[in-house]
């Protein structure tokens, strides 16, 4: 039997791309999307479960079979200064608990550099980095395998990916740095399988190396 890999955001810029790639390596999937959220065609043919991510039983069900999750939540900017905390902490508090109700045991959070720092620009929208830490607390108190990934900046740009080469660091090591979300969306499924990086955080960004 297919070990279930469910997604949630997985209609974000950053959710789609690991669907995406794991899609492209015949892996099962299971995307977690809001009611009114839009996929792109790559995508939009999988195993799609729409629900209220408010709503802990609906996410129950539909983690119900998983083996894992990659949790691509989060919040956007807004006027809704309350989203963060609504995204990044409490969305993230309930999966982590539907997770342990559904019988789900392996869990990579996708987060961001900089997590938890109360002094830095970001916080100007809602404490968005204080509430991704409070986000990644649940999990890591959860008894659950997990793993989180801080990104640093999130780039759309795929090109020249082959020369990017990832700079990977433990928890509170960079300050600084991008990287392109479609490298954030192959390591994140790489650490599903990577038994090392269970209980870890693990900071990312990349740099271009020169080209042969």
């Amino acid at each position: 039997m297919d070990r279930i890999v469910a997604i949630s955001g997985a209609s974000g810029r950053t959710g789609f791309r690991i669907a995406e790639e794991a899609m492209a390596h015949a892996q099962a999937v299971r995307l977690l999307v809001r009611s009114t959220s839009k996929l792109p065609p790559s995508v939009a043919h999988g195993d799609v479960r729409r629900l209220d991510f408010g709503q802990l039983p609906q996410l129950v069900e539909a983690l119900r079979g998983c083996h894992s999750l990659v949790m691509a939540t989060g919040a956007r900017p807004s006027a809704n200064l309350l989203g963060p905390f609504q995204v990044d902490t409490q969305a993230v508090q309930r999966q982590v608990q539907a997770c342990r109700q559904a019988g789900v045991g392996r869990v990579v959070l996708v987060s961001s550099l900089c997590s938890g720092q109360l002094w830095h620009n970001l916080n100007l929208f809602g404490l968005i980095l204080v509430c991704k830490r409070w986000g990644e607390e649940a999990l890591e108190h959860s008894g659950l395998d997990w793993t989180i990934v801080r990104p640093g900046g999130l780039k759309e740009a795929e090109t020249h990916l082959e020369y990017q080469e990832l700079v990977v660091s433990g928890a509170n090591t960079q300050q600084q740095g991008v990287i392109p979300r479609r490298l954030v969306a192959r390591y994140c499924l790489e650490c599903l399988d990577n038994p090392n990086t269970i209980r870890q955080v693990r900071e990312i960004t990349s740099k271009l190396r020169q080209a042969p």
